[in-house]
């Protein structure tokens, strides 16, 4: 039986300032034992009995954490109707009638993508769907999941007519008549999205798989997971059937929190494989739909400023709560202003609870005012964010947000001010590929490599930077630092080897990084 791995001959980027670049590491068992050069390692290789891999020059770094990713999500879009960067109404519509041809009438048609920006701005109506699939109910989340377009059928079926009333943080877009025009923005989508059937407990275990190998084939060794009851339950059966193949850091759902204070569950309970995370809370909605909440109004909508999903007095409750009971929260606030009512509930809960072991983060903080920069390090609040949204969001950004966009996704303004980052994906509003992601961050521009320069270009990081906010800044995030995050004797076997020095190639270059080989708590579980 073999004792571990030894990778040698290679170059290791640790991310352990302390020790910056290696040669070699030797993996034994679940735990790295050795970092060092490849001369090193003919006294371990002496001993007999290990794996060796001759890296030939190629590149290793930590395994990746996707610190924002809705993995079952992902995992079930993967197999609906696919409306990501389609850019038409006509071709969406057209890949709704495919489905419909193939799907039993009566039966659910669910899809998730599109982007109306990508139509010329103009909202689709539930006529649209009326008119390719009018014996089936549709709902077809928007990209960013906070707008649901629906058929007739569906919102028949949800009970939605012009006499229901928006419910609180949400809106049933209606027409000048008084009737829904079949989007349903924010919590108002979950009136069809609660109708739809559920997959089975083995069906979603199956889909959740499928899922873990893509993110092994990227790289990725954990993930930071937002998301319901049942997806942790289902973490759960993975976890004890021994194939839970990545690491899970598992957010509480904010509608659980007193059924958690009940069992007195704390943040950062767990182990290495499946930990409880913070109770992530929804403070605003997003960009796209419009609904994030800003302290100025909307560029094209005088006297428009967003739709807070929260009273300030309840978000001021639920984190006081929180915090007394040891959990930390994971704030969703994409607006100015729902980030500034962040950091203030999290300023008072500090003064009357004190800072917990397990940091406080805000989720995406995708615009900025100026004068909230510094909060983020003297709160030690996380700046949990998605570079790769950037590229996709810069026309709706300019259109919605203006000159603001120069604190937009302002990751060199967040580490200038001593916060911590940690970088995800946001799957499945956006793929879920680091290494798009750490190419945005670096480039601001788009995979064709618009615009020249960048995007406000004062705004890109280093390489080391993006790279550091995947790996020790999802740990610091986590409470994990000491397990994971850079490679370190006693930390944990996560490595991963790449085809090419992204310190090295061309910036545009990284985009296409391919991963050779991700080795996760010394078990080889993609290439070799």
């Amino acid at each position: 039986m073999s004792k571990g791995l030894i990778l040698q001959n290679g170059r290791i980027y640790t991310m352990n300032p302390e020790q910056p670049l290696a040669e070699a590491v030797v993996l034994r068992g679940t735990r790295i034992a050795h970092v060092g050069t490849t001369a090193e390692m003919k006294i371990w290789v002496g001993h007999g009995g290990w794996e060796v891999v001759d890296l030939a020059g190629r590149t290793v770094l930590p395994g990746l954490t996707d610190a924002h990713i809705h993995l079952s999500g992902y995992a079930r879009v993967r197999v609906r109707v696919n409306l990501s960067g389609v850019r038409t109404l006509e071709e969406a519509l057209a890949r709704v009638a495919e489905w419909a041809k193939r799907t039993p009438p009566g039966q659910w048609i669910e899809g998730h993508g599109w982007n109306h920006y990508l139509w010329g701005g103009v909202w689709p109506t539930r006529q649209h769907l009326d008119a390719v699939a009018p014996e089936h109910p549709v709902a077809l989340q928007r990209v960013d999941g906070h707008s649901v377009w629906c058929n007739s059928l569906a919102l028949q079926l949800a009970g939605v007519d012009g006499e229901t009333h928006s419910p609180l943080g949400g809106e049933i877009v209606k027409d000048e008549e008084g009737r829904p025009t079949g989007i349903l923005k924010e919590t108002a989508g979950s009136l069809v999205l609660e109708r739809i059937g559920r997959p089975s407990p083995e069906e979603r275990l199956r889909l959740l798989d499928e899922a873990f190998k893509e993110a092994h084939s990227l790289g990725i060794t954990g993930v930071h997971v937002p998301e319901e009851a049942e997806a942790f339950g289902d973490y759960q059966t993975l976890y004890a059937r021994r194939a839970l193949r990545l690491r899970v850091l598992a957010h509480l759902p904010q509608n659980r929190l007193d059924e958690a204070i009940s069992l007195g569950i704390r943040s950062g309970f767990g182990d290495e494989r499946l930990r409880i995370g913070a109770l992530k809370i929804f403070a605003d909605g997003s960009l796209g739909s419009k609904t994030a909440s800003l302290l100025q109004d909307y560029e094209d909508e005088p006297g428009f400023r967003g739709l807070p999903t929260l009273p300030v007095r309840e978000l001021d409750n639920l984190v006081m709560k929180a915090a007394e009971a040891g959990i930390s929260v994971a704030v969703h606030a994409i607006g100015d202003r729902a980030v500034r009512l962040v950091l203030d509930t999290i300023a008072r809960a500090e003064r009357k609870v004190g800072r917990p072991n397990f940091p406080h983060r805000i989720e995406h903080a995708q615009l900025l005012h100026p004068q909230d920069l510094p909060r983020f390090q003297e709160l030690g609040v996380v700046a949990s964010m998605q570079p790769i949204h950037a590229p996709s969001d810069m026309p709706v950004a300019r259109r919605l947000w203006g000159e603001r966009c120069r604190y937009a996704y302002a990751w060199r303004s967040v580490l200038d001010h001593g916060a911590v980052l940690a970088f995800g994906s946001d799957a499945p509003v956006e793929p879920m590929d680091p290494w798009a992601g750490i190419h945005a961050a670096v480039t601001r521009q788009r995979p064709d490599g618009t615009p020249p320069g960048g995007w406000y270009p004062e705004q890109r990081i280093s390489v080391e930077e993006a790279v550091r906010a995947y790996t020790w800044g999802a740990a610091f995030a986590a409470g994990e630092t000491h397990l994971k995050g850079s490679i370190e004797e006693g930390k944990v076997s996560d490595v991963i080897v790449l085809d090419r020095d992204i310190f090295e190639v061309p910036p545009e270059e990284i985009r296409d990084t391919k991963v050779e080989m991700t080795v996760l708590g010394g078990e080889i579980v993609y290439g070799g």
